[in-house]
């Protein structure tokens, strides 16, 4: 899944005050912009899926290395959002919007033209660097142009939308650019547009920043990073080689000690990435944990669909975007109708009510079958995933951004940002290596569809995971009938 969230309960009243004394562009043009980046940052996460076969085709990419197209942008991107939330914060958000965005341009351009594996596989990584640049300033932009108020909320909500729609719509436009033109441009389209909301950028947006001392922690970072591709590539490891193989085992165990270091240079450095102290905040620990393990179920929703869709029922690439379509407007509106809810029934019981429903979508499309109806195999279970989905996410960042100080907004919707991702990629190399380890070796159709299957029912389970993780962690919401 790929949905970005924010919560109208943040505010950044230091956005404005440090901001220079300009003529401030229309609001209308500063949402537009924000949300232009948003989008094309979601939705990159998920419009390769539908082209993935022809990748595959193409370039000769090895399964393995179908997986690294879509984790090496999410990977870069969890690594190292954290980093560019600070620096926006620090830098300026106008600044780091634009770098990030023409990072993230000039990288579609590389892996549109790639003509080897790991060519597509580089332009991908510095796709998700640029991202991880430019999605933090998306949100703080819009906050600091927006009034706190009825306009603000508004604002948010349709910059929710774009977010949830960008993920959704990920595979609609793959599949309509696959078809009708080439693999190449799902990345190729980025160039065109990524270069008109840089001209937007610099006309319409105004700079803002928290103020602050100018200090990076670079080796946080690239720890963190370091540590979570390290620890992506041994699981991925297991479907090949097993869990017990010393090429297994030497990259699970380099990962695991790269991320402790990670927390050793946060608790001892004065400026750190990702402030532990944070974390002692109850809501704020427990949302983000409660995000990584929904990411983890959710992320690899859209790619198994779009093979089942492909290599089991014979849908071409058009097609099979085309067939997501539904599941694409529903994840939206959950997104949407979440903040009319949250203050009726609290942002805990939204969350809970939102996984529940993702996690009965999943159960529902774990009983594909080879010869699925649509109806009944792809459009109504995608609904009801993809409706909890919408529903769950926007509640949670809200939990885990009460309390955060202005100084901290870039940094705190990094971290929110960071733990679905970061759970997203490392769902998807635990859920690619059960459903490998269900085919047992075998692509006949029967043994792609119960691994699909056991990938959709092992989802399920891990979504439940964190309803129980919401449950017994998160404390109880006063909601605006309580509050009287």
């Amino acid at each position: 899944m790929a949905v970005m969230v924010q919560t109208p309960s943040t505010t950044y009243a230091s956005d404005a005050a440090t901001a220079p004394p300009k003529k401030s562009a229309p609001v209308w043009a500063v949402l537009l912009a924000a949300c232009a980046g948003q989008f094309l940052v979601v939705l990159d996460v998920s419009v390769v899926n539908t082209a993935l076969p022809s990748m595959r085709a193409d370039l000769g990419m090895s399964a393995i290395g179908l997986q690294w197209v879509v984790n090496a942008y999410s990977i870069a991107f969890a690594g190292f959002m954290l980093l560019g939330g600070r620096a926006g914060d620090l830098f300026g958000r106008k600044r780091m919007f634009l770098l990030g965005l023409g990072l993230f341009t000039a990288a579609s351009l590389g892996g549109g033209l790639a003509q080897a594996e790991w060519q597509l596989l580089a332009a991908r990584a510095v796709q998700g660097l640029g991202a991880a640049i430019l999605a933090p300033s998306t949100l703080t932009i819009l906050t600091s142009a927006v009034p706190e108020g009825p306009a603000r909320i508004r604002a948010i909500g349709v910059w929710s939308a774009v977010g949830a729609g960008g993920g959704a719509a990920g595979g609609l436009v793959g599949g309509v650019l696959t078809d009708l033109l080439s693999w190449r441009w799902v990345l190729l389209i980025n160039v065109p547009i990524g270069a008109l909301v840089i001209v937007a950028g610099l006309a319409w947006l105004t700079e803002s920043r928290a103020g602050q001392a100018r200090h990076l922690d670079v080796p946080g970072a690239v720890l963190v990073t370091a540590g979570l591709a390290t620890l992506a590539y041994g699981i991925v490891q297991t479907e090949e080689k097993g869990w017990t193989a010393a090429a297994t085992l030497v990259p699970l165990a380099a990962g695991l000690a790269l991320l402790a270091a990670f927390l050793v240079v946060e608790a001892r450095t004065k400026v750190p990435l990702m402030p532990l102290k944070l974390f002692r905040v109850r809501s704020v620990s427990a949302a983000n944990a409660a995000m990584f393990v929904c990411g983890g179920g959710m992320f690899a929703m859209w790619m198994f669909m779009t093979l089942y869709a492909q290599n089991v029922l014979d849908y071409s690439p058009l097609k099979a975007g085309l067939a997501l379509i539904p599941s694409s407007l529903t994840i939206v509106l959950g997104s949407m109708l979440a903040p009319r809810v949250m203050p009726v029934l609290g942002a805990k019981n939204v969350s809970v009510l939102g996984i529940v429903v993702a996690a009965a979508g999943f159960g529902w499309q774990s009983t594909m079958t080879v010869d699925g109806a649509y109806v009944t195999s792809i459009m109504l279970p995608g609904i009801v995933m993809m409706f909890g989905a919408g529903l769950a996410t926007t509640p949670l960042a809200s939990l885990a951004t009460s309390g955060a100080q202005p100084g901290d907004a870039g940094l705190v919707s990094g971290l929110i940002n960071t733990s679905r991702t970061m759970g997203g990629a490392l769902g998807l190399a635990v859920l690619s290596t059960v459903a490998a380890a269900q085919m047992d070796g075998s692509t006949s159709r029967q043994a792609l569809t119960d691994g699909y299957a056991m990938a959709f029912r092992t989802s399920g389970f891990i979504l439940l995971a964190g309803v129980v993780m919401l449950l017994l962690w998160m404390p109880a919401q006063r909601t605006a009938a309580s509050r009287g």
